[in-house]
């Protein structure tokens, strides 16, 4: 199974803990971030990593180099300019081999069933699968909707402070799919999910209630810090 690592953005609201080095290579006891992240895929069976990357994008190869001493197999595809999400991934499009592939940020770190997500998208005949969380008030974010496991609303803005579900940023993708992306400066979450599900393309998923943290402020950061510490993410 193969992956698509977005490790591209500039991390710029965590500059001021972590300045000399792209957001998803910051240090947690000794390792980058990514590093957790590449294992927790590792550890679901997905052995091929396409690392999309920009700012200081040698920083990451020269970690990473060809995968094998964290047990996967790593391609790099550079960003010459910011490409947002989906840019990113028609940029590594070329370096992905099979006619699926997973996608999600590489300053996240979300525990889910790989194995579930790929179930669920060839039982149902899925163009992209993807995996929601809940949170305790959706007015902060833009709210996902899943009606018997279809996906019915994305990023609907709301502003009552109720619970509800969000997206949560892992995708598996056809690969026809990935070629409908213009080239250029385009995201997935505000424009083409959006558009997919107006075009009635099959978009589902499921609700995961997985350990999930998001390290692009600095609390956040220093929080899975110690969560690795605690051993509450496990190694």
């Amino acid at each position: 199974m193969e992956a698509i690592l977005l490790a591209g953005g500039l991390g710029t609201r965590l500059r001021s803990v972590v300045s000399d080095r792209p957001k998803p290579m910051a240090l947690i006891e000794g390792r980058p971030f990514m590093e957790y992240v590449v294992h927790e895929l590792s550890r679901n069976g997905i052995d091929r990593i396409v690392f999309a990357v920009g700012y200081k994008g040698s920083m990451v190869e020269e970690y990473f180099g060809d995968g094998r001493d964290f047990g996967v197999k790593v391609s790099y595809a550079y960003e010459d300019s910011l490409l947002g999400t989906a840019g990113a991934i028609r940029n590594a499009a070329p370096f992905v081999t099979e006619d699926q592939v997973y996608v999600l940020n590489a300053d996240t770190f979300y525990q889910i069933d790989y194995g579930r997500l790929k179930r669920m998208s060839q039982e149902q005949d899925l163009d992209l699968a993807l995996v929601l969380r809940e949170v305790p008030d959706i007015s902060r974010y833009g709210e996902a909707v899943l009606t018997d496991g279809r996906l019915t609303a994305f990023n609907e803005k709301r502003t009552e402070a109720v619970p509800g579900t969000i997206n949560g940023g892992i995708y598996l993708l056809k690969r026809s799919l990935i070629e409908e992306i213009p080239s250029g400066k385009v995201s997935l979450e505000n424009e083409m999910i959006p558009k997919w599900l107006k075009e009635g393309k099959r978009l589902g998923g499921f609700v995961n209630d997985g350990y999930f943290i998001d390290i692009g402020i600095p609390e956040a950061y220093f929080r899975f810090q110690e969560d690795v510490r605690k051993g509450i993410v496990i190694w």
